[in-house]
């Protein structure tokens, strides 16, 4: 899981090759620092000449005390002939003074006492000491320099020698005597010193042993542990194995790798990410007052708990797409400051079975980690779909999963402190035991906005852009019904880049305009060549739809007819806009509009005496009324009888699996028949109000021809101009019924506003 957003981003593999380059380098110049060697070098025939050097030095100091003690004492007045009485020698104790840095001597003292008591009663002889000091020089050894021969070493007076199979260690008197010997004499330091010897030679080693013990230099065998400075790369180059596994591990244990199967893929917000509000959530005021207790519940838990009440333990959201669900969760997260984890449903199934229970299970342990947290589940049809409709032996991994999901939401150990947030444009599909109480306790529709709702989405969508002073978001509310959030969203931003194309400084209600045009027909394709005849043909095709719908008093008003050709396929249109929210239609509107939808083609007809097939689209939507009329609605000679059942999703258009028809062969003709004769009459009255308005038909379709768009304002100027009898149709005017709505009825929105506003 994760909480970057890249959801903050991912590292250039580049990046990471030198990054372990440099890595590599520095442990490398690390260890040789480390573990290199910060002892002088002495080479072995250089030690064994100054063990030597030792070696004779002190042979030649213990002659010369030698020779000291031997001398005898004579005594002058025994006689004539000299005497050597007896004496008693005090041994002689031989030390080495220490030598001073300039150079002093070794002294070295015998005293030799001798009493006479020959005879006692004579006077005795005086014993004169006698004193004999030797003086030398400390041996030194003066080599050249490894590194610059021209240089002049001088090393004297080894001390703490230790012998190990390889390696002779220990202390040396060190001076440097510069180029040629000629450098000012500096002070000899005690450095450590190191000698390669070879181990295999016995002859060698006696004599090395033979030097140390002659040249009494202190001494010891040794068996250093060399473990890190013999096998320092192979530990080095070990190390560096194990880093890059340990950095492929992690690489390869992200999502999508096969390490990573029984891991969650759900994503943790943080509380800077989710900087949202119920006020950013406009236009679902009612499903925000249906969540808002949740909100109230993890920020005063102990209210609730002191009642006995309980909060639901999942909140499922449906709506059409793009109304705001996962923003409303989003909301939810931010408004009560709690972890977010956010995830859809298809992330918890694999073609592996067991690994989508295995996602579930770690999602709810995190989540249980993080408690009191959220965790939105997106899309839950895609995971939640219903067992009933599967044979024995299905969908294993899809059963398994679902079936973890309930036992994780209200199984024998409950979750407390976890919220599940789910969404879905398709309710229908899911297993009843998920939508049960205890599990989805609480179902939330999230719907389209009304008028009001899209104004004060527009509001949100539009603090960052620089409207116009005469741009009323309460009209283009009016001119978008059936538009959600997503929608709106979408039309401010083609609103603005229409702006910015056309050099404007601000947004205004023609950007607006064309942006909803462009959002509903698509794009104008100004440049689409089109012969004489087939352009005269489309201005009368799209001028018979207008005068038709002008006529009949119960269609929505025409906004716009053009003939510049737009989207996919449409050569023309005339767009019709509704005053206000309808959810429910008659028997006479939907005449009317099959009326609307036959106009074009009858045009042709009375026109060119012929068709053409722009009018494919139109008998496709014109007999679908018909059939919905007859089978569904129960509007036609049949009777009130529904004959189909419809699986259709609510929120989806075209989604589902169709109809499920419940009538026999016979009634199917019927049927069919009914339709025929719905289509039939209104072609016949439609036929009738041409006939009766060609010459208005006639003028519109020439200012179609010469502007190619015409607005309602100038449709109406056009009518009142050609318009030689009663306009409206005669009997299409019904009378209105007795009971009317009081002004402060809370359930008429719209007709407080239009009050408000004095129409």
């Amino acid at each position: 899981m994760s909480d970057n957003p890249q959801r903050n981003g991912d590292s250039k593999p580049g990046g990471n090759v030198w990054l372990v380059l440099v890595l590599v380098t520095t442990a490398v110049l690390v260890s040789a620092f480390l573990f290199g060697s910060t002892q002088r070098q002495l080479r072995y025939p250089e030690l064994m000449s100054l063990l030597e050097m030792a070696a004779e030095a002190k042979t030649q100091v213990a002659a010369d005390a030698t020779a000291a003690v031997d001398e005898p004492i004579v005594d002058e007045s025994a006689g004539d002939e000299p005497k050597v009485d007896e004496t008693t020698v005090a041994k002689a104790d031989l030390a080495e003074s220490p030598v001073d840095e300039a150079g002093d001597q070794k002294s070295e003292s015998v005293d030799i006492k001798k009493s006479d008591s020959k005879d006692a009663g004579s006077a005795s002889s005086v014993a004169l000491p006698s004193t004999k000091k030797t003086s030398r020089a400390r041996p030194t050894l003066v080599v050249k320099s490894t590194k610059n021969p021209e240089i002049l070493i001088e090393y004297s007076e080894l001390q703490d020698v230790l012998v190990a199979d390889e390696l002779i260690t220990g202390t040396v008197m060190y001076r440097s005597l510069g180029m040629g010997g000629n450098a000012p004499k500096e002070a000899a330091k005690r450095v450590e010193f190191q000698t390669i010897r070879d181990t295999y030679n016995e002859s060698e080693h006696e004599r090395l042993v033979s030097y140390l013990e002659a040249s009494g230099v202190t001494w010891d065998n040794a068996r250093p542990s060399r473990l890190l400075q013999d096998h320092w790369p192979e530990l080095l180059m070990i190390g560096i194995l194990v880093f890059l596994g340990i950095m492929m591990l992690r690489r390869i244990g992200g999502v999508g790798s096969p390490m990573s199967f029984s891991r969650s893929r759900g994503k943790l917000y943080s509380q800077e990410e989710l900087a949202l509000s119920f006020d950013d959530a406009a236009g679902i005021d009612e499903a925000v007052e249906e969540v808002r207790e949740i909100v109230d519940f993890l920020k005063n838990s102990d209210k609730y708990q002191a009642l006995g009440g309980r909060i639901p333990k999942g909140v499922l959201l449906v709506g059409p797409p793009g109304t705001g669900k996962t923003l409303l969760a989003k909301a939810i997260a931010g408004e009560a400051g709690v972890p977010f984890f956010s995830l859809s449903g298809s992330d918890f199934v694999e073609m592996y079975v067991g690994v989508g229970a295995a996602r579930v299970r770690d999602m709810f342990q995190q989540a249980t980690n993080r408690a009191p947290c959220i965790i939105f589940i997106d899309e839950l049809d895609a995971l939640g779909k219903s067992r009933s409709g599967n044979s024995v032996g299905g969908h294993d991994e899809r059963e398994q999963t679902l079936n973890a999901l309930l036992v994780e939401m209200d199984g024998f150990v409950s979750n407390s402190g976890v919220i599940v947030i789910a969404a879905t444009n398709r309710p229908e599909t899911l297993d009843p035991a998920l939508l049960r109480p205890g599990r989805f306790d609480r179902h939330v529709l999230v719907d389209r906005p009304d008028v009001g709702g899209r104004e004060a989405i527009l509001k949100v969508h539009v603090k960052n852009v620089k409207l116009d002073e005469k741009v009323d978001l309460r009209e283009i509310a009016s001119i978008t019904p059936g538009f959600v959030g997503a929608d709106l969203a979408n039309l401010v931003n083609e609103a603005a880049l229409l702006a910015a194309r056309a050099e404007k400084n601000t947004v205004g209600s023609d950007q607006f305009n064309d942006a909803v045009e462009r959002v509903t027909a698509g794009l104008e394709k100004k440049n689409r060549v089109m012969n004489a005849d087939e352009k005269i043909r489309v201005a009368y095709h799209e001028a018979g739809h207008a005068i038709v719908a002008a006529a009949l008093p119960n269609t929505d008003p025409v906004h716009k007819v053009s003939i510049i050709p737009r989207g996919l396929a449409a050569l023309g249109y005339t767009m019709q806009r509704p005053d206000s929210e309808r959810y429910l239609m008659t028997k006479t509107e939907l005449e009317s509009n099959m009326k609307v939808l036959l106009a074009g083609t009858l045009t042709e007809e009375m026109t060119f005496q012929d068709i053409s097939t722009g009018a494919q689209n139109d008998l496709e939507r014109c007999t679908e009324i018909a059939r919905s009329m007859v089978m569904d609605y129960g509007m036609s000679r049949l009777g009130r009888v529904n004959f189909r059942r419809s699986n259709r999703s609510a929120f989806l258009a075209g989604g589902g699996e169709g109809y499920q028809t419940v009538h026999s062969e016979e009634m199917a003709k019927l049927i069919d028949k009914e339709v025929t004769r719905i289509i039939d009459d209104s072609l016949a009255q439609t036929r009738e109000i041409l006939e009766q308005r060609r010459d208005v038909l006639e003028a519109v379709t020439q200012r179609l021809l010469e502007v190619e768009a015409i607005d309602n304002e100038e449709l109406m100027r056009l009518i009142r101009q050609h318009s030689q009898g009663p306009w409206l149709v005669p009997g299409t005017v019904s009378e209105k019924p007795l009971a009317k709505l009081r002004v402060d009825d809370r359930s008429n929105k719209n007709f407080k506003t239009d009050a408000a506003d004095g129409s």
